[in-house]
């Protein structure tokens, strides 16, 4: 058998190993085909995210990725490589799943993600719940859209996600974690206020207020209004529930938002709120993971807490 020569052999054994960091970023490359979404989703800067796939591809001694003036997409060897790493990533799931079976079950940490209907409505109280059965752990709760949470499961940044039913999320398993209902909200003394129900066609009618882009429940509005040809104008876009009341109560247009956020404040904003008559006004909120049996038995309580396996 041929020997590689001498001068490859000792450029490869100067390069850094595979680590782990490097496994997951790379997958997160492929999957957002896209080095600067990668970079931003995993917290680290672009051109260390770059360096270390040029350093992969001298260690392997191929090319893993077309760069392509619009993102990146895997070359035949990329695809390989991909293939052993989820392998790879899901072994150490699944070993350090049952590695904390014998562990006493109450210590640990869980990473949850979760959208802004899920952190505003339900999480607090599901959280004080299961923090005081389980004082030990530690919950990492990050507020994020519905598509961000699904890629973050996918690519091992989160144990569990909370999303809306609405965003795509092939090959998670998922449970329904709670069901809410939209509504619309206006200014005090609108020609909509007091109505018993009204069409979002009729709300399309109005200058809306709306979440960022991004939000699962800004592109269910958009996708209805295209549907119904009525494009939504926006006036103004912000980032959080909160936002959209203010800017509602300061009379810069309608907006569409989950009843428990907006029952509570009726009392104290200058606002008032109508029923959304839309078969698809209420919506479930899943709860996800990539795989129940590889999750640790900390986050295996947390999910069976929020969603019990008969919820499925």
């Amino acid at each position: 058998m041929t020997s590689a020569p001498k001068d490859q052999v000792s450029a490869r054994s100067s390069l850094p190993a595979i680590d782990l960091v490097t496994m997951k970023l790379f997958a997160s490359v492929v999957d957002h085909a896209n080095i600067a979404a990668a970079s931003r989703l995993n917290n680290i800067a672009a051109s260390a995210v770059s360096k270390r796939i040029s350093d992969l591809e001298a260690l392997l001694g191929v090319k893993l990725l077309y760069r392509l003036k619009d993102g990146v997409e895997p070359t035949p060897a990329g695809i390989v490589l991909l293939r052993h790493i989820r392998r790879v990533l899901a072994q150490l799931e699944e070993l350090d799943a049952e590695i904390s079976e014998y562990s006493d079950g109450d210590k640990g940490q869980v990473r949850v993600w979760a959208n802004t209907s899920a952190v505003t409505q339900f999480l607090p109280e599901d959280l004080t719940h299961y923090l005081g059965l389980y004082p030990d752990v530690g919950v990492l709760l990050k507020e994020e859209t519905s598509g961000i949470i699904v890629n973050a499961i996918r690519d091992g940044l989160a144990d569990i996600g909370i999303f809306s039913e609405h965003t795509s999320h092939p090959g998670l398993e998922t449970r329904v974690y709670r069901r809410d209902t939209l509504m619309v909200i206006v200014p005090r003394g609108h020609e909509l206020e007091g109505k018993s129900g009204v069409r979002m066609l009729e709300v399309a009618q109005y200058q809306q207020v709306g979440l960022q882009d991004g939000s699962s429940l800004q592109a269910k509005l958009t996708n209805e209004a295209v549907l119904n040809e009525k494009a939504l104008r926006f006036r103004v876009k912000v980032m959080s529930f909160d936002g959209v009341r203010r800017m509602v109560e300061a009379g810069l247009g309608v907006a569409v938002l989950p009843a428990g956020a907006v029952l509570p404040y009726l009392g104290t904003g200058m606002f008032s709120s109508v029923p959304l008559d839309e078969q698809w006004a209420t919506r479930a909120l899943l709860i996800g993971c990539r795989e129940y049996k590889s999750l640790p038995i900390v986050a295996r309580a947390l999910l069976d807490l929020l969603a019990p396996a008969q919820s499925k």
